[in-house]
């Protein structure tokens, strides 16, 4: 099996995490044994920190399947995988390391399994150079489910940096195919919601300036719509330790951050986080001008969105097509190792429709490899 196996640069592109995550959900997907080497290469730590690690264990349950090399620090590692399987499985970072990059490793592969599955993951739910599980639940889940299947997210715990402490809970039922999706029309925003939150310590006042600080930003583009950015006081049982921060997006009930909805279902969003001796105000301000950031491009998904969405567009059956901003260092790299393994198709194109010409858009079209379910 060994002289078989399909050897990925880990220091490629991105030179990351993204890399080992693509490149493991897809072995476990399409049966590949694996070696992947310069693990994070281009990092200033290189090689598995915890949240890799669990995230690699947890794909190793789910298929049963054979891991070597797997320590923190480690480099290289192998990976044969087996059948994947339902049932309940549990992934723990035992830090900050963020829980919705476990669920990126593992939600593809549970689409697959033989039966119903519920992911306990463990670690950051707010944790800085990694999605919110509020972008997670507000932006991902209802975009994603447009390839054709449901997946329920329970936040139990909120975790931030350093401890982490959080704790989600992720039930998926698995699908026979995914569909292609095609989202290239923004269409107009129709509203924008969000939340401001702190937690622990915190007090109140920090999560109200945050939220006005955002709305007066916003205000000043969109003098005619209605911003709704709620503040709240995250309850004592329901946060570890102490943080803060803002999610805002296009008409979204309020939840961290700044979320837009647009005319056509389209959701894009803004969020930052709190951090120690950074004003308030300025939190608020940076969620409002990253949304503005997204909206002013055109794309009709945004920055944070585009990369999560291709290993899908790479399992659908048929042809899939997004629009969105520049394309990120971590698409490049998700589309690299999703042509690498699953052979599937990409292209990448300056959109040529009316009114882009001044805008730096892109429409990302992919010819999905029609990965079906055994088990079904």
């Amino acid at each position: 099996m060994a002289g078989l196996r399909v050897e990925v640069d880990g220091g490629l592109l991105e030179g990351g995490g993204q890399i080992l995550r693509v490149s493991t959900a897809l072995s476990c997907l399409l049966g590949l044994p694996l070696r992947v080497q310069k693990i994070r290469a281009g990092r200033s730590t290189p090689g598995l920190r915890p949240q890799h690690l669990s995230g690699l264990e947890m794909i190793r349950d789910l298929c049963a399947g054979q891991l070597e090399g797997a320590d923190i620090g480690s480099t290289e590692i192998t990976f044969t995988p087996e059948k994947i399987q339902g049932g309940s499985h549990t992934a723990d970072t035992k830090t900050a390391g963020s829980v919705c990059l476990l669920l990126q490793v593992s939600l593809p592969c549970v689409l697959f399994a033989a039966s119903p599955s519920e992911l306990r993951l463990r670690g950051g739910t707010n944790a800085e150079m990694a999605p919110q599980i509020d972008y997670t639940a507000m932006v991902f889940k209802p975009i994603a489910e447009k390839f054709g299947f449901k997946f329920n997210c329970d936040i139990k715990m909120r975790g931030y940096y350093p401890k982490g402490g959080g704790e989600v809970i992720v039930q998926v039922s698995p699908v026979k195919q995914l569909n292609p999706i095609n989202i290239t029309e923004r269409g107009s925003v129709t509203k924008i919601s969000g939340r401001a939150f702190v937690a622990g310590a915190l007090p109140f006042k920090v999560a109200k300036e945050m939220a006005a600080a955002a709305v007066r930003c916003l205000r000043k583009e969109f003098r005619d719509l209605y911003v709704n950015i709620q503040p709240v006081q995250e309850p004592r049982d329901h946060a570890f330790g102490n943080g803060s921060g803002i999610m805002c997006g296009p008409g979204l009930s309020p939840r961290p951050g700044v979320v837009a909805e647009t005319s056509t279902g389209c959701l894009l969003a803004g969020s930052a986080l709190g951090k120690r001796g950074v004003n308030a105000d300025k939190v608020g301000i940076d969620a409002a001008e990253m949304l503005l950031a997204n909206l002013r491009h055109g794309g009709a998904v945004d920055e944070y969105l585009q990369d999560q969405l291709i290993i899908f567009m790479a399992l659908a059956n048929g042809v899939s097509r997004i629009k969105t901003g520049p394309v990120t260092l971590h698409t490049q790299t998700a589309i690299h190792f999703a042509e690498q393994l699953a052979k599937a198709k990409f292209t990448v194109k300056k959109s040529e429709e009316e009114g882009d010409a001044s805008k730096d858009a892109y429409i990302i079209e992919c010819q999905g490899v029609a990965m079906t379910n055994p088990n079904l």
